[in-house]
């Protein structure tokens, strides 16, 4: 049994706490909250004894191996590293971290350590994501590939009312590309690895952030463009082209429903999958762990999507105030 903590109370712990929990070698043993009491009421709801709100006490504590952070972007960075000096395993939700030299400190930190450090992308845990991969010779030399995910965000009127909410806050390293536009760059990575050449456009709000774009990755004998959106809503499902037919993904964060299109053939490639998915993140979190070593493709496919969104912010002059930050 693994005794692990979450940083962070929020419905996406909540998400993967319930997920760990059919998975029996996960147990929640610890939570941290800023607030004391915050921290109590989220451990009530697991019979949870042990809540801090000091993280550097969390950090040292004997009581846990590994930790699930779940906190703003801007605040994975700091937190992961305390944890991983301190000898924890740690799960983080994605973004990983603001840049891509954060990743790559997170990572050798993990390594000096000997600790395992994974970012929580559930897409590529999934079934249906196994299907996609396992299918994608059956389309023959690949053209074309168009990945969408475009959902208006709940908070987007707060923003337009003059509230900062976390969304749209570049200290928050928040914004599209870093949200929903996450998905689309990791899925593109997951499956075909780094681009050579990488063309990106962004509408900027006033805070400074995205609030959506488009990106064109190039593959040589093919390209994939993203569009991405935290500001209106799409019906789109993503599409991979080849010379001999066709793949059609509906919600690319989730994979629900995979079509093989092959002249005028159509195959149901769909899986059964539960609705909390982050199941398959937290199975595959505890086997790197019990396994005592980090999945290697896990680890290359984290790093590049860091390096690729850090240059499509480049290239649409958004910037974050932990771009700043030196390090030692």
């Amino acid at each position: 049994m693994i005794n692990f903590a979450v940083i962070g109370t929020n419905w996406i712990s909540e998400e993967f706490v319930n997920a760990a929990l059919v998975n029996k070698q996960l147990h929640l043993n610890a939570v941290y909250s800023r607030h004391i009491q915050t921290a109590e009421k989220f451990a009530q709801k697991y019979n949870v004894k042990n809540c801090f709100d000091d993280i550097s006490l969390l950090s040292r504590s004997d009581t846990i191996q590994a930790v699930y952070i779940g906190s703003p972007n801007s605040l994975h960075f700091e937190q992961a590293l305390m944890m991983l000096k301190h000898g924890k395993h740690v799960i983080c939700e994605k973004p990983l971290a603001s840049n891509a030299k954060q990743v790559e400190i997170l990572y050798q930190a993990a390594v000096d350590n000997n600790v395992v450090l994974f970012e929580a992308y559930k897409t590529a845990c999934l079934p249906n994501f196994a299907q996609i991969k396992n299918n994608l010779s059956k389309l023959g030399k690949l053209r074309k590939a168009h990945i969408h995910y475009c959902q208006y965000s709940s908070r987007y009127q707060k923003y337009l009312d003059g509230e900062n909410p976390n969304t749209f806050n570049p200290e928050y390293s928040n914004g599209s590309i870093m949200d929903i536009g996450y998905y689309c760059v990791a899925f593109t990575v997951a499956l075909f690895g780094k681009p050579l050449e990488i063309q990106a456009a962004a509408t900027l709000l006033d805070s400074g952030v995205d609030g959506a774009g488009a990106v064109l990755l190039n593959y040589g004998e093919f390209t994939v463009s993203i569009d991405h959106s935290k500001i209106s809503d799409s019906v789109l499902p993503s599409e991979i082209q080849g010379e001999q037919g066709n793949l059609v993904i509906k919600h690319i964060s989730l994979c629900d429903q995979v079509h093989l299109h092959q002249k005028e053939q159509v195959t149901d490639l769909t899986l059964p999958q539960p609705e909390n998915s982050m199941v398959y993140e937290a199975d595959f979190f505890a086997e790197q762990i019990q396994r005592g070593r980090m999945d290697e493709q896990a680890v290359i496919r984290s790093k590049i999507t860091a390096a690729v969104i850090t240059e499509i912010r480049a290239l649409t002059k958004v910037k974050f105030p932990a771009d700043e930050l030196c390090y030692s």
